[in-house]
């Protein structure tokens, strides 16, 4: 089983806020799967489907769990570690894709572990899982014009936004990708 966790704020004032890139991949990746994420589980809303898995036997398919937290972004270690508890996942089964204020608007970077940076999200999933060495998805939304804090709450100009639609695609293919062929096939096909 795999975890396929995307960061953000819910509420509908964080729709289609440059800090809910990560809410975006999932529900795409929930349309791709065909799963149904109204359930609310783990402090957020969740859902699976069963993706099936190249070059094995007819009908292997590998179980992808999907997870918002609905914790706000300071608190998604609370979602995160009760989900990987729950199904005693190796750290290497889980991927949360979030935003990153260091990366150009809709530029991937996914790395198998790492610090938190500036990201209060990913730093208390570090603090509540008690490591930092779990794969990551970082997708750009550019650098903060005036307060960071203000700049991720805010939504995409129309140009970065029609940019940011085929990051989403892009990033929906990476997690994909991890999922049927590994981490390193992931980095090497998306990272650049």
């Amino acid at each position: 089983m795999k975890l396929v966790v995307g960061l953000g704020n819910p509420g509908p004032k964080y729709v289609g806020t440059r800090h809910n890139v990560g809410f975006e991949v999932v529900d795409r990746l929930a349309r791709r799967w065909g799963a149904d994420l109204s359930g609310e589980r783990f402090h957020g809303w969740f859902g699976q489907a069963d993706v099936p898995t190249p070059g094995s036997a007819a009908g292997d398919v590998e179980r992808v769990a999907l997870l918002k937290p609905t914790t706000f972004m300071n608190r998604s270690g609370q979602a995160v570690s009760a989900a990987a508890r729950f199904y005693k996942l190796a750290a290497s089964d889980l991927m949360v894709v979030v935003d990153d204020l260091a990366l150009m608007p809709g530029k991937l970077r996914i790395r198998a572990d790492g610090s938190a940076g500036s990201h209060n999200g990913l730093q208390d999933i570090i603090d509540r899982l008690g490591s930092q060495d779990w794969p990551r998805m970082r997708l750009g939304i550019g650098d903060a014009v005036g307060i960071p804090a203000q700049y991720v709450l805010g939504r995409f100009s129309e140009d970065d936004l029609a940019l940011m639609n085929g990051a989403y695609d892009r990033a929906t293919d990476a997690v994909a990708c991890w999922v049927k062929e590994g981490l390193a096939a992931a980095m090497n096909k998306f990272n650049g």
